[in-house]
């Protein structure tokens, strides 16, 4: 076990807290059994790392990742049966859905061990669904997706803006003298600031190392799919982004992808559990609403950039922005009067010369414009949406 404390201790020193994602404030770190979940590559482990740093005493805490090749000869339990034995507290475990039988060890774990805090991470949000069961009365769960506009503004530019509610955004309150002009630096984000190693080098090359590792890996291995299999779904995002937003016809994708027409809602639903996509549904009662699909967009405007290649247009990556940046905090729906409906709000997202036609009947109806610095009565740059977390 020295050789995990060394590599543990080692990785925390190393780790930069200047900045913080917006989940750091938002999560209870007291909970006994915590879970951190969400897409590959937006930083939980960094987060984590960060905490301990900030916070806990090296000496009690201890970090492991389960692709350790340690966990090939020795079972998560006794690694937290011997942790405890020498005065350990808090066991953070990376990667929790690489180890087999995670779910069933972690409730043992948390029966024994009642001194023992843990906290586990993983990098698909499919594979702790599927573990949960076990632990829904155990373990309290957070999920977290990429950079917002605010957050990439203070970790690439160090530009720090407060976090703007819906209200204080739809009211005109925001105020940025900070960036008097902010639109270049949201079209660079648009194109590559969603992710926190945007700045890296190959970038592109290392997100669609990401897309690749979600659908060959972590969507097979859940769904138990056989290689071939995993390959639809590629076929089956490369069809989404070519034609974004995409308005499924299920028979017709069936046909096309030469599979069963009831397989195409489940892997849709894989795919935006993962990161991939959003589905946007109609605000309708009762059980129809649970398949009612109008709208398949990319989940974020840096895969529209990478994927759909020459088919993408500004109306897709304005409206994947908006729908990105608000599904965080709020329910996002179909709107029958503009593009998107949230609580009583109808919003019509679109370029600066778009007209009020379409919403001019909704009881409270907004302009979202792509293209403009500063808003006016109903009407609201994009721009705004992505300071809100």
């Amino acid at each position: 076990m020295d050789h995990l404390f060394e590599y543990s201790n080692q990785l925390i020193t190393q780790v930069d807290t200047v900045f913080r994602r917006y989940a750091y404030h938002r999560i209870n770190w007291k909970n006994r059994l915590l879970g951190l979940i969400g897409p590959r590559g937006v930083g939980k482990t960094t987060l984590i790392l960060q905490h301990i740093k900030s916070n806990l005493n090296l000496s009690e805490t201890l970090y492991v990742s389960a692709e350790d090749f340690y966990f090939a000869k020795n079972k998560l339990t006794d690694l937290a049966s011997e942790f405890v034995k020498v005065g350990g507290k808090y066991l953070f475990v990376d990667e929790i859905h690489k180890y087999p039988d995670w779910s069933k060890e972690l409730k043992l774990i948390y029966d024994y061990h009642q001194e023992l805090q843990v906290v586990f991470t993983g990098s698909s949000i499919l594979d702790i669904k599927k573990g949960s069961s076990d632990l829904s009365r155990r373990a309290v769960v957070y999920s977290m997706q990429g950079l917002s506009f605010r957050e990439y503004l203070r970790l690439f530019h160090l530009i720090d803006i407060p976090v703007y509610s819906m209200d204080e955004i739809v009211n005109q309150k925001v105020e940025v003298p900070q960036i008097p002009h902010p639109l270049p630096l949201f079209q660079d984000y648009l194109k590559t600031g969603y992710y926190p190693f945007a700045d890296e080098a190959d970038f592109g090359m290392r997100l669609q190392q990401v897309v690749n590792q979600t659908l060959e890996v972590d969507i097979p291995t859940f769904a138990q799919m056989n290689v071939s299999t995993g390959r639809k779904l590629k076929q089956l995002l490369g069809i989404v982004a070519q034609s974004v937003p995409f308005k499924p016809n299920m028979s017709k994708l069936a046909e096309m992808l030469n599979i069963s027409r009831n397989n195409i809602a489940d892997y849709l639903l894989y795919m935006e559990d993962a990161g991939m996509v959003s589905q946007l549904r109609s605000q309708t009662e009762g059980i129809r609403a649970l398949g009612k699909v109008d709208k398949v967009y990319l989940d974020n405007t840096n895969l529209v950039y990478i994927l759909a290649g020459e088919n993408q247009n500004k109306g897709t990556i304005r409206e994947t922005f908006f729908l990105n940046q608000l599904k965080v905090d709020h329910k996002v729906w179909n709107s029958s009067l503009g593009d998107f409906k949230i609580n009583d709000m109808d919003f019509e997202v679109g370029g600066k010369d778009k007209g009020i036609k379409q919403i001019k009947t909704a009881k409270r109806g907004y302009l979202v414009k792509d293209n403009i610095e500063r808003g006016y009565l109903n009407t609201i740059p994009l721009w705004h949406f992505g300071l809100m977390y």
